[in-house]
């Protein structure tokens, strides 16, 4: 591990993917919540994760490194990434790419709960605590350069709190929230537990675009979004964001770190400019560097206007992903390298805090 002084590149936004063997992590006694793949008759190579007797969301293609060298070809950005590399089953396959990526570190967060896995709490705690597991596993053969966001059952506020306190112990940086947790905001003081106990584990929260909010996300799709994510994930990630800045929680919290990853950064100066000027028109105190005194932290991606952003966030609170294991519209599998040598108009020094100084700082490494 490097030194506080020596550049450690962070991959802020990389991803595993759920398998079959992601399940065998399950306490026999548990069994009975094994997700099960189910495949629509009118779309048979589309799979869904099958559970509680609901389809979930989606299992990701196993597409063949051809097949996505393809899609990267068409699109102008690199997705390829070997199967067994994205879904775990060959941890050092996935150590040896990332030395070919230039990247030190991987963070890795979850592509299931991105939308609602279960209705039931005993369900949830069962699956949250299994790929909890999973990881801790996958950190334990990681050489230290494999570190996670774990997920929470927020259905059981106290099973949470145990679930925290197991994956710091093994690993984890981060707890993984949804935009929407159900029918509850994140500023919803029933959450205030997670958070304080996030805070004394120096764990911080990530809120990776998602929304689990199942009615609000099926009255956002529409049949113009490529991919149904834009409006009913992205949107409410961003606006999570500013409920944040405008709540009671950045006083109450005063050392806790949050990140919104995987939505760009190029909504911060939006964001930031409405947030001062309802302020002002409010009467309300909220700091002119919202960013850094909030110590709010956006992922960029390597098509952002990084000058127009550091105006706004400053450079000490945006960190950059790769998306590692998607092949989305946010998926670029070498981002790292392409953000190094690309010409931003930023100094060098904004370059390294990116890369390393920023992500070390929300992720506590």
């Amino acid at each position: 591990m490097a030194t506080q002084s020596e550049m450690l590149v962070i991959d802020a936004d990389a991803h595993v993917v759920e398998s079959a063997r992601t399940w065998d992590f399950l306490d026999a006694d548990e069994e009975r919540h094994r997700p099960a793949l189910y495949a629509s008759p009118q779309r048979p190579q589309q799979e869904f994760w099958f559970i509680d007797g609901k389809a979930r969301g989606t299992k990701l293609p196993t597409l063949a490194e051809k097949q996505l060298e393809e899609m990267s070809r068409r699109s102008g950005y690199n997705v390829v990434t070997a199967v067994a590399a994205r879904e775990m089953d060959d941890v050092q396959l996935r150590l040896n790419h990332m030395d070919e990526l230039g990247v030190d570190v991987q963070v890795l967060h979850n592509t299931l709960w991105i939308t609602n896995v279960a209705e039931r709490p005993d369900t949830e705690a069962a699956l949250c605590r299994c790929w909890n597991r999973w990881m801790a596993d996958v950190h334990r053969q990681g050489q230290g350069r494999l570190r996670w966001s774990c997920v929470l059952p927020t259905l059981t506020i106290s099973e949470s709190l145990v679930q925290m306190r197991d994956a710091k112990e093994h690993g984890a940086v981060a707890v993984c929230l949804r935009a929407h947790e159900a029918n509850r905001h994140l500023v919803d003081p029933y959450f205030y537990p997670i958070y304080e106990e996030a805070q004394n584990l120096d764990l911080a929260v990530v809120v990776h675009v998602s929304n689990a909010d199942a009615l609000l996300a099926e009255r956002l799709k529409s049949q113009y979004d490529l991919g149904s994510s834009f409006s009913p994930l992205r949107v409410p990630t961003v606006t999570s964001c500013h409920e944040y800045i405008m709540s009671e929680v950045p006083s109450l919290f005063p050392r806790l770190r949050w990140g919104f990853i995987e939505v760009s950064a190029q909504w911060a100066p939006w964001l930031i400019k409405e947030a001062r000027r309802r302020a002002r028109k409010l009467s309300r105190d909220v700091p002119w560097d919202i960013f850094p005194e909030y110590r709010i932290y956006a992922a960029c991606e390597t098509d952002d206007d990084l000058p127009f952003i550091l105006k706004y966030a400053g450079e000490d609170n945006i960190v950059i992903g790769t998306d590692y294991g998607h092949s989305d519209i946010s998926s670029e599998t070498d981002a790292i390298g392409v953000f190094r040598a690309a010409d931003y108009g930023i100094s060098e020094e904004a370059k390294r805090k990116i890369l390393c100084d920023n992500p070390r700082r929300l992720y506590a490494l």
